[in-house]
This record gives structure tokens, C-alpha cells and sequence, in this order.
């Protein structure tokens, strides 16, 4: 069964300097029929001005995932870590029993378009962590990438959770078999795709369940596929 969530459903907030689409619930958007699913709690599709962003603040008990699709990231942290996150970077941080942190956008011209992604940890209170690696376009292009999992499988950064978060960017087809009792999250980033015979396009999203095998079709399409206990 796939269950489509629609681009223009998701809570959608414009700052000015931010703006935002929320997938599930979250801050001052709520809706008690998206909560989240599995473990995966948020996804927040951001694009802020240049020469801003968010400013030093707090989080705990979460796995966060940053992905960024155009311009730049720059990020600091209270565990001394400092970086500027990129297309193709991939961004974990683990909050656990606490961690204050900043992310700004350096850029004095250009706009940044990021996710971020909010995973539940599997226990509470884990020590505080940070991990960042680089995909390309090429590492990621008609194959379905492995680019965070729970045992940092391939390359990919670790999180602790029993999930895994797969990039592509497609020009054709890809397949993905859910092991049983496993559920599935897809998030259309750019482009059109079809997925088991149902049609999505940019900032839609959709659940997987009781779904052995799906077939992704797209062109000129970007996607992240979640496979989650």
C-alpha cells in the first residue's frame, strides 16, 4: 500500500528569510494524522536567504540528518565542531543528552535549499555525536545510494536507529526490496517519478507498507528513500 502526502498538504510557513515545508508535524504546525511515521519524525524542506539562518540553539534525543540540494551550510556545535555542508554532504548529528548548535547560510548572494530530517533514536541519552561525508551527483545517479544507516554500511553515516536512508538522482529506473516487515518513506526532492504504478512530483511524499519490492521511475528526478523498522 502506498500512501501519498501531497506537496501542497504539508505545513508550509514563510518567514521571510525562511521558507518551509513541514512533512509531519512540527513547531508551530500541527496535524494529529502526521506525526510522523516509524521512527522517522521530520522531514523539514528549508530554503533560506543568504546571510542568515538559524541561531544557537538546543536539541536532545534525536538523530538529525541534513542534506543539502543547492548552495551552502555552515554549521557549529557546543561539541567544538565547524563545517560548511554542500551539495552532496550528508550531515549527522546525534543530539542525545543534549548539544546546542547553529546553522547559517554563509553566502552573501545565494540562497540554500536543505533537508532536514529528524530520526528517533533507538534508546535515550546517548552520548552526543557528529559525522559529515560527501555522495556526488555521479556516486548517486541511477542506483539508490546508502547514505545513512545503522551500521554505517558503504560509506554511509551511522545512526542509531534501525533505518536506512537511500539518494538517487534518476534518469530511469531503480528497484528496492523491503525485507518483511519493513516499511518505506519516499521523498520526491526534484522531478516527477512513478512509484508501483503511483505518480509523484516535487515535495510529495508517500508511506510504503506491506509492499515486498518498488520500482522507482523517474526523469530528471531526485529522491530519498527511507527503509525503516
Amino acid at each position: 500500500m502506498i500512501t501519498v502526502r501531497k506537496s501542497n498538504e504539508r505545513g508550509h510557513f514563510d518567514h521571510g528569510w525562511l521558507d518551509t515545508y513541514h512533512t509531519f508535524s512540527f513547531a508551530d504546525y500541527h496535524d494529529a494524522e502526521f506525526m510522523g511515521f516509524r521512527s522517522l519524525r521530520v522531514i523539514n524542506e528549508d530554503r533560506v536567504k543568504p546571510d542568515v539562518g538559524f541561531g544557537r540553539h538546543g536539541h536532545r534525543d534525536m538523530e538529525i540528518v541534513t542534506l543539502v540540494m543547492s548552495g551552502q551550510l555552515a554549521h557549529q556545535d557546543s561539541m567544538g565542531n565547524g563545517s560548511v555542508i554542500r551539495r552532496g554532504d550528508v550531515q549527522r548529528m546525534s543530539a542525545g543528552t543534549g548539544v546546542l548548535h547553529s546553522e547559517m547560510n554563509p553566502s552573501p548572494d545565494e540562497p540554500v535549499h536543505f533537508f532536514q530530517i529528524w530520526i528517533m533514536p533507538e534508546r535515550r541519552n546517548i552520548t552526543p555525536g557528529y559525522e559529515q561525508t560527501t555522495f556526488s551527483d555521479d556516486d548517486r545517479r541511477n542506483v539508490l545510494r546508502l547514505v545513512a544507516s545503522h551500521d554505517g554500511a558503504e560509506g554511509s553515516v551511522t545512526i542509531h536507529q534501525d533505518a536506512q536512508l537511500y539518494s538517487s538522482l534518476l534518469d530511469g529506473n531503480v528497484t528496492h526490496t523491503f525485507a518483511p516487515g519493513r516499511y518505506g518513506w519516499i521523498q520526491v526532492a526534484k522531478g516527477e517519478v512513478e512509484i508501483n504504478g503511483t505518480k509523484l512530483t516535487a515535495g510529495d511524499g508517500a508511506a510504503i507498507a506491506d509492499e515486498r519490492e518498488v520500482k522507482i521511475d523517474g526523469r530528471d528526478a531526485e529522491i530519498l528513500l527511507f527503509d525503516l523498522a
